[in-house]
C-alpha cells in the first residue's frame, strides 16, 4: 500500500466533507514522521536565504555557516554528553545506520577481516537490508531473536559473542520503531565491551522520550534523525566513539571529519540541534502526559473491543506506542476505514508500508501470520489529546465491527 500524503500536515484541523458534517483530522502516526515545530523552522529559517553561505568557503558568509554548524555540534554533543568532533551530520538516519555498519565492515575488509556482525530480528530495515547486502562480501551475520514481550535477553547476547569470536559489530536499535519496545541497552553494551566488541543503536524513535546520555548507554556509534524529534526529513547524525575507526561511504571533500563528504545542510543541522535542545528539556514532562494517554487508550481498546492483543511489552515501550492486533481482520482494511474518518495510523513501519508481507517485527516475537496482519499502529504526539482517542476508539468500534460481519472467515 503506497504511503498515505500529507499526514504531517494540520494535525488537529476541522475540515468539512460535501455534507457540511464537519470531521476532525487526527493523526496518530508520529513514529512515521513528525511536524516542524515552529520554534524549529524559525531557528532554521534564516539559512535558506539570509545566511546560505557554504560552511566551506573562506570568507564571512561561509564562516557565518561553519559557526552555525559547529555551534549546532557543540549543543548536540552536550545533550548526548559527548565530544563535538564524535558528533557526524548525514542526511538521514538511514545514511547514518549505513555508514556505522558499512563503515565499521569496510574498515574490517581492509584489515583483512570478514568477520560476524550480530543484530535483532526486529530490527528497522535500514539495518537488515544493509546486513544482507555485507552478506555478498562474505561477512557473517547472526540475528538474535528476542522473546515474545520484544526484548533481546541479555543471555542471547552473550552466547552469540561467545559463539562468534570474530565479531566486529553488534548493532541493536534503543527502541522499536513498530511495538515501542525499549531494550536494556546499557546492559547489552557492558557484555560488548567484556568482549571488546563496539555496539551501535538505532535511537530515532527513542530521540523524544529516552535517556541518551552516551556515558550511561555506553554505546560506541547511535543513530539519531530530524523526522522523528520534530525537525526537518533528511537529517541525521551518526555519533561514533573517537577512538573507533570506520570508513566513509561518500568520498569528495573533507567534510565532516573526512567520514561524510558534501556541502552541509545548515539549516537542517540547525534545525536539528534545536529540536533536540526542545526535546531534552520537555521530555520528562510529555513522556509522563503521553504515557497516560497511552495506558488510557490501550486500556480502552482492549475492554471494548472483543478479540484484541497488545503487542510488546506493556511496560518496558516508548510512551507514545499503542500497537494493536484485531483477530480475524487485515491491518490495511482497518487503515483505509480510518482513513475515511480522516484517522491517520499505521499498519507498521512507514518504510515498509508499500510491501503487503505481515510484520517482521510481530513474526519475530512470535505472532501468528494472521495477527500480525490485522496489526495498527497508533504512535501518538505532541497534538494527541484525549478527546482524540475517544473519537477514534468510538469510530474504531464501528469498523472492526463492521469488518468482522463482512468477513467470511470470521467466527467470533
Amino acid at each position: 500500500m503506497k504511503c498515505l500524503k500529507n499526514t504531517q500536515k494540520n494535525t488537529a484541523k476541522t475540515s468539512t466533507k460535501n455534507n457540511g458534517e464537519k470531521m476532525k483530522e487526527i493523526y496518530f502516526d508520529y513514529s512515521a514522521t513528525t511536524p516542524v515545530r515552529k520554534e524549529v523552522l524559525k531557528e532554521a529559517l534564516p539559512y535558506f536565504s539570509q545566511k546560505f553561505g557554504n560552511a566551506s568557503s573562506f570568507h564571512s558568509k561561509g564562516l557565518e555557516a561553519r559557526n552555525a554548524i559547529e555551534s549546532a555540534r557543540k549543543k548536540i554533543a552536550k545533550i548526548l554528553n559527548c565530544e563535538p568532533e564524535e558528533i557526524i551530520f548525514t542526511g538521514s538516519g538511514t545514511e547514518s545506520i549505513n555508514l556505522a555498519l558499512k563503515g565499521t565492515a569496510f574498515r574490517a575488509m581492509l584489515e583483512g577481516k570478514k568477520g560476524t556482525i550480530i543484530s535483532q530480528v526486529t530490527e528497522h530495515h535500514a539495518v537488515i537490508e544493509t546486513l544482507n547486502w555485507l552478506k555478498k562480501f562474505g561477512f557473517n551475520v547472526v540475528m538474535l531473536k528476542p522473546n515474545q514481550k520484544g526484548i533481546i535477553e541479555e543471555k542471547e547476547l552473550r552466547k552469540a559473542l561467545e559463539e562468534n569470536k570474530d565479531t566486529v559489530l553488534v548493532s541493536i536499535m534503543y527502541a522499536n520503531n513498530e511495538i515501542g519496545v525499549i531494550q536494556n541497552l546499557a546492559e547489552l553494551s557492558k557484555i560488548c565491551r567484556e568482549f571488546g566488541v563496539p555496539i551501535h543503536t538505532d535511537a530515532c524513535q527513542g530521540t523524544e522520550y529516552l535517556d541518551l546520555n552516551l556515558k550511561k548507554l555506553g554505546v560506541q556509534m547511535m543513530t539519531l534523525n530530524g523526522s522523528k524529534v520534530y525537525a526537518f526529513k533528511g537529517t541525521g547524525l551518526l555519533y561514533k566513539d573517537k577512538n573507533l575507526k570506520i570508513e566513509p561511504l561518500i568520498h569528495g571533500g573533507a567534510h565532516e571529519h573526512h567520514l561524510r563528504a558534501g556541502t552541509e545542510n545548515v539549516a537542517g543541522i540547525v534545525a536539528l540541534a534545536k529540536a533536540l535542545e526542545l526535546a531534552e528539556k520537555e521530555k520528562k514532562k510529555e513522556g509522563k502526559r503521553l504515557v497516560g494517554l497511552r495506558e488510557y487508550m490501550i486500556k480502552k481498546i482492549l475492554k471494548e473491543i472483543p478479540k484484541t492483543y497488545l503487542n510488546g511489552d506493556k511496560k518496558q515501550r516508548l510512551p507514545n506506542n499503542v500497537n494493536i492486533s484485531f483477530e480475524g481482520l487485515e491491518g490495511e482494511s482497518i487503515l483505509l476505514r480510518l482513513n475515511e474518518k480522516k484517522i491517520y495510523a499505521s499498519t507498521g513501519s512507514a518504510c515498509a508500508s508499500q510491501s503487503l508481507d505481515p510484520s517482521h517485527v510481530l513474526l519475530g516475537i512470535g505472532r501468528s501470520h494472521a495477527l500480525a496482519h490485522g496489526s495498527i499502529r497508533f504512535s501518538l504526539g505532541k497534538q494527541t489529546t484525549k478527546k482524540q482517542i475517544n473519537y477514534t476508539i468510538k469510530e474504531l468500534k464501528k469498523i472492526i465491527k463492521e469488518l468482522r460481519q463482512m468477513s467470511a472467515a470470521w467466527r467470533g
